[in-house]
């Protein structure tokens, strides 16, 4: 994905906070995110990813905070507003007996009176096709869909506005590996190329580490880290795991600095040395690290500011 991003901020959120009673559901939000980048939104369920998307579609009001959504505040976001955003659903339940071009025709017919001339809304409906792999199911009614090509139908009606804002919730459940992978690669052309900003949530760590530019953990209504995977691993382990054998015999070594372990280890032992494999944290150690401590109310090994956020 790209590292350099646009400054200007898409999303902008400043002390967010939703309260349901007498439970805060969201604790003090501050949430960015800038043009052209993809951010995974991680957390347990109930840990408020869903209600703080909802604010930001403009789908639910706030109990209190700042929020900022392409400029606007999504409690008065308008029409035009709304066009500028698309929305990923977990799946669609009607429309069975539309045929897919059909369909996604009508859809973006609602999108060209707000063309603008950096973005000429719709997406013709047989480029839209091939982008999300229907070209074979164009004249297929919804309802014979199978369910990975329903899925991909869900998210061609969520981007046929050619949206500069894009929420995908949970956006590969129910996709078989092949049509993840092109999934991934229509992510990264609509960030790249489209200069769409992405603001994704999934329970699949591989997918967030894979896609994401930075990724965010929410835990308890509040934001508990904030960096791209492998600054989160730092966070969490300055360590890495060198396996090897010596001899035969396996060894396991946990070392700061994994490059001077291993030239040290070869200029020691030379071709004693065999099956060698450096590993370092993963996000999913990062991730269930942090659930675990935040749990247990012990946050052991997580930074003292992160602590600071969490208390």
């Amino acid at each position: 994905m790209k590292t350099h991003h646009s400054t200007e901020p898409v999303i902008e959120t400043r002390g967010l906070r939703m309260r349901y009673g007498t439970t805060d559901v969201l604790d003090g939000v501050d949430l960015s995110l800038h043009r052209g980048e993809v951010l995974a939104l991680l957390g347990p369920n109930g840990a408020g990813k869903t209600t703080t998307i909802e604010i930001l579609e403009g789908f639910r009001q706030r109990s209190a905070g700042e929020v900022e959504v392409l400029g606007v505040d999504p409690d008065h976001g308008d029409e035009a507003w709304r066009a500028r955003l698309g929305v990923v659903l977990q799946s669609w339940r009607d429309h069975g007996r539309w045929r897919v071009r059909e369909l996604l025709d009508h859809q973006g017919r609602y999108y060209a009176p707000y063309r603008t001339t950096e973005r000429d809304r719709p997406y013709p409906a047989d480029e839209l096709i091939e982008l999300v792999g229907l070209t074979q199911e164009a004249n297929t009614p919804v309802g014979k869909l199978s369910g990975g090509q329903r899925r991909r139908l869900d998210v061609a009606i969520g981007i046929v506005g050619k949206p500069e804002l894009l929420f995908l919730d949970e956006p590969t459940v129910g996709f078989d590996p092949e049509a993840r992978q092109d999934f991934h690669d229509l992510v990264r052309r609509l960030a790249e190329l489209e200069d769409t900003s992405i603001l994704l949530t999934t329970h699949d760590l591989d997918e967030a580490e894979k896609l994401a530019d930075r990724i965010m953990i929410l835990l308890g209504g509040r934001i508990v880290s904030d960096g791209s995977a492998a600054e989160l691993a730092r966070q969490i382990s300055s360590k890495a795991e060198v396996r090897y054998t010596d001899n035969g015999e396996p060894r396991v070594a946990s070392v700061p600095n994994a490059t001077a372990y291993v030239r040290a280890l070869f200029e020691e032992r030379g071709d004693a040395i065999g099956d060698l494999e450096v590993r370092r944290a993963t996000l999913q150690d990062t991730y269930l690290t942090l659930v675990r401590d935040f749990e247990s109310g012990q946050r052991t090994g997580v930074p003292r500011e992160l602590a600071e956020v969490t208390a």
